[in-house]
């Protein structure tokens, strides 16, 4: 396992980790890489996976507390953060990502027989799937406000994949550009799932870069994009019902899964399960006080 590093960070955080750059066939993923406090440790290396639209500082203040029990290593998904983006002609269909992650992990740890999954929203869902797909590489399963992809019915499968269509055919307007940092981060403390203003800056400044003319995106446009082909909700209980590893759900009782009437069928569909309420929102691994999401993650994580 030999990542790239790089010193291109572009935030105000005192950090003690590093950038690091995965290779891949069709692109180069980023992220970041927290090392095991006891560097004599052999333990299983942790995966950390981001929400839509977020990147690996998600996890700024979640990984240094799991640092003492394994490498932690938070990856930006394709599209976002400093990772590359999809080929002109491509969109960002969940199966992607999971391929990502499967390359990852036979590419560049290929020296671990296993590894743990930590994924928020978007990156349980990803973790989900490829526990299921591939459940001999998985030892444990954390997913943070988050059980399985949405679901259509499939009567609505044409409409959505015309929606998919006519948006990649008409593509996206062009991208915002703000005079400063803050004023992008201030937005970002707003809407559904709100952040703090200095919890927004952090994220941002991995989402952003300065131009002569001020602040641009670095993430793709067409991640927002209508997805053209969406599971079943009987193709996602299929996937549930193969994981086989050990699993935590992390719910948080003021975030998405609180109004997602489906999430206790999946619930019960896992084989290995236990879940963690939290009181707190979406971002609760990031948000206010976090520790007793470190804490029931790294508990979880250490037991054999």
């Amino acid at each position: 396992m030999n990542p790239s590093p790089s010193t291109d960070l572009n935030c105000d955080l005192e950090a003690d980790f590093r950038e690091v750059r995965w290779p891949l066939k069709q692109l180069t993923l980023a992220g970041l890489h927290w090392s095991a406090k006891e560097p004599a440790l052999k333990s299983t290396p942790v995966l950390m996976l981001h929400g839509w639209l977020d990147n690996s500082l998600t996890f700024y203040r979640l990984a240094p507390g799991l640092r003492s029990i394994a490498d932690i290593w938070a990856l930006d998904h394709a599209g976002h953060g400093h990772s590359g983006h999809r080929p002109a002609g491509q969109s960002y269909l969940l199966a992607d990502y999971v391929a990502d992650l499967a390359e990852l992990i036979e590419t560049h740890f290929a020296d671990h027989e296993k590894v743990d999954l930590v994924g928020h929203s978007l990156g349980g869902i990803v973790s989900l799937l490829y526990a299921a797909a591939f459940p001999e590489k998985v030892r444990k399963l954390v997913m943070i406000d988050s059980l399985g992809p949405l679901s259509k019915a499939p009567e609505e499968a044409v409409g959505q994949l015309r929606r998919g269509i006519r948006k990649r055919l008409t593509g996206s307007g062009a991208s915002a550009v703000y005079p400063a940092l803050e004023t992008a981060a201030k937005l970002r403390t707003g809407g559904r799932n709100p952040l703090t203003a200095e919890v927004a800056r952090v994220l941002l400044s991995r989402n952003m870069e300065q131009g002569a003319d001020g602040w641009h995106w670095r993430t793709d446009s067409r991640l927002r994009h209508p997805s053209t082909m969406m599971f079943t909700e009987e193709q996602v209980m299929a996937f549930v019902r193969s994981v086989t590893a050990p699993t935590l759900l992390v719910r948080a009782e003021h975030g998405l899964l609180a109004s997602f009437d489906r999430w206790q069928k999946r619930f019960d569909a896992l084989e290995n399960v236990r879940c963690l309420d939290i009181d707190g929102g979406h971002h609760c691994h990031l948000e206010g006080d976090i520790a007793p999401v470190e804490e029931g993650i790294r508990c979880f994580l250490k037991e054999d």
